[in-house]
Order: structure tokens, then sequence, then C-alpha cells
């Protein structure tokens, strides 16, 4: 188990790959995480590469939606927003 900051921190850290267009270390980060957000992170970045198909399927890991955003960018804004709660919970969750 990883502590819940450390799961935090590494999918902080690959939000922020992704709003500066480094989506191959965005996705390195995302796909080495079974968390709940890492599964919508990495919706979200084979949305942006165009590639629906498995986009939908890592949508189909969480509770979002492939329509819920038009904008990348505010998704991950979004994203970043439950990382910020992610402190107020269980001290451990799995990575």
């Amino acid at each position: 188990m990883k502590s819940t900051d450390f799961v935090a921190d590494s999918l902080r850290r690959a939000v922020d790959a992704a709003l500066a267009d480094d989506w191959d270390l965005a996705h390195q980060i995302a796909q080495d995480s079974s968390h709940p957000l890492a599964n919508w992170l990495h919706a979200v970045l084979h949305k942006i590469e165009g590639d629906a198909w498995n986009s939908r399927y890592w949508y189909s890991r969480t509770d979002k939606k492939f329509e819920d955003f038009d904008d990348h960018r505010a998704e991950l804004m979004a994203i970043a927003v439950e990382l910020s709660k992610l402190n107020r919970q269980a001290p451990t969750t799995p990575l």
C-alpha cells in the first residue's frame, strides 16, 4: 500500500505534465497506478491523443463519462481538484 500523499503527489505530477503537454510522462505515471483518479487521467490522455475507443475503456473504470468535458484542460483541472481532496481521506490507498 502506498500512502495517500504519495499517490496524490505522483498523480499531481502527471496532471502537471499533461498540462505542460508532456503526455508521455503523464501516461507513464497514470498507467502505473490503479487509483480511480489515475484511471480518469488515463482516459483523458487517450482522449487528447484522439484514441476514443481506449479513452472510453478507461472512462468505464471511473464514474465519469467521455462526454462530460469538451475541454481537456478543464478536465485536467477537475482531476487536480479531486487530488487536493485525497489528503483528507484514509491514510493509505492502493497505487
